[in-house]
């Protein structure tokens, strides 16, 4: 996707230090574009737990990376995944990169490579992860794709209005994105979408940093609170709703960024299809019921700070210039002494679900459904 006109990824091989791991600092978005060095894999558990990468399958691609860091600083393997695994707990990738990492380094070991070839092998399978997870990102680009002509054809003099949560865009990703893949996919075939994009709090992760790629890739998209949602659909101003997932079940039961389920609440009760766009990478086989997914507990002070820039006495021209020192930073918002809760997915049910779109194709949001996509997990 694109920044500044650029074609750009969220994550990256230094392209003159070998020994270096380059992501977008998402923290720092949407007022400051900012590249982090990870050369450690203290480096990547502090960029997956503190956010500066999110979002499921970059979550799994930095963890691939990391385990090649490790490997590169002659680190404990157990060690390191145990560190990594901890980082979040709820995206099913993180756990998924390490495992797969392990075992082509305990087969590697196993058949005598010397360590400069495990050293290579690891670079070569976190680059892979990367490239496999472009095409897995794209595949659901083409087969989310359909939906939106669909509603494109029930309304062909004005633009398909989608309604997203959180940042399930390439942002979230390696490129192209997951929610966001069929809507670049119809964007860059012609076909006229605007994108309501939740705040979601408490990161504000839609008006930080769904609003900021949309932007630079030229699609047209309005931030709104994240209550507005039902009041729009009671409207008739969503046609679609379009989300990601950090774990699914083998059920259909999707854990998402807290809010999610209210809106598929409000999908249904208003006759408005609601999917959900996920990588095979975060369904969860060993699991059938939603309720069983950990559940994420962040900081309070996600929710009694929030991040943001001053505005008045000049500070905007800061930002418009690019001053990197500019006056963005987090601003108390509640009394101090009041406590604050801050769960950070929900589950929506699979019965709200109107179909999962995945790179294999779209189906019910079952285990029929998903075990015909993907038969080898029956």
């Amino acid at each position: 996707m694109l920044v500044n006109g650029k074609s750009t990824r969220t994550i990256w091989a230094h392209p003159t230090d070998s020994s270096v791991v380059q992501v977008i600092d998402q923290r720092r978005l949407p007022h400051h574009f900012e590249v982090l060095d990870l050369r450690t894999v203290d480096d990547g558990v502090v960029a997956i737990r503190d956010m500066a990468v999110r979002g499921a399958p970059l979550i799994g691609a930095t963890a691939a990376w990391s385990m090649f860091l490790a490997v590169q600083q002659g680190m404990d393997l157990e060690q390191a995944s145990a560190a990594l695994l901890a980082s979040r707990p709820t995206a099913v990738n993180l756990r998924w990169a390490v495992d797969r990492m392990n075992q082509m380094l305990a087969a590697a070991t196993k058949t005598g490579a010397a360590p400069d070839e495990v050293l290579a092998l690891a670079r070569a399978e976190a680059a892979l992860i990367c490239e496999e997870d472009i095409e897995i990102s794209k595949g659901m680009g083409r087969h989310g794709l359909p939906f939106i002509e669909a509603a494109h054809r029930a309304h062909p003099d004005r633009p398909v209005n989608i309604l997203t949560h959180c940042n399930a865009g390439w942002l979230a990703a390696v490129d192209w994105g997951t929610a966001t893949a069929p809507i670049y996919t119809a964007h860059e075939a012609g076909i006229p979408v605007h994108v309501w994009v939740d705040e979601t709090r408490p990161r504000n992760q839609g008006a930080r940093l769904t609003a900021w790629e949309l932007g630079q890739h030229g699609v047209p998209h309005t931030v709104i609170v994240d209550n507005a949602g039902g009041h729009l659909m009671q409207r008739g101003r969503v046609d679609v709703c379009i989300v990601g997932t950090d774990r699914t079940t083998r059920t259909g039961d999707v854990a998402n960024k807290i809010g999610t389920y209210l809106k598929a609440l409000a999908a249904q009760d208003n006759g408005i299809p609601f999917y959900v766009a996920l990588p095979s990478t975060t369904i969860d086989w060993t699991l059938r019921d939603g309720m069983e997914i950990p559940i994420e507990e962040r900081s309070p002070e996600e929710v009694t700070h929030l991040y943001g820039v001053a505005t008045g006495n000049g500070a905007e021209s800061g930002i418009k210039s690019g001053d990197k020192n500019a006056a963005a930073g987090y601003f108390q918002v509640t009394p101090t002494g009041s406590g604050a809760a801050n769960p950070a997915f929900d589950v929506t049910p699979a019965k709200y679900v109107t179909a999962l779109i995945t790179e294999r194709g779209s189906c019910d949001a079952s285990e029929a459904g998903l075990l015909s996509l993907f038969p080898e997990e029956a």
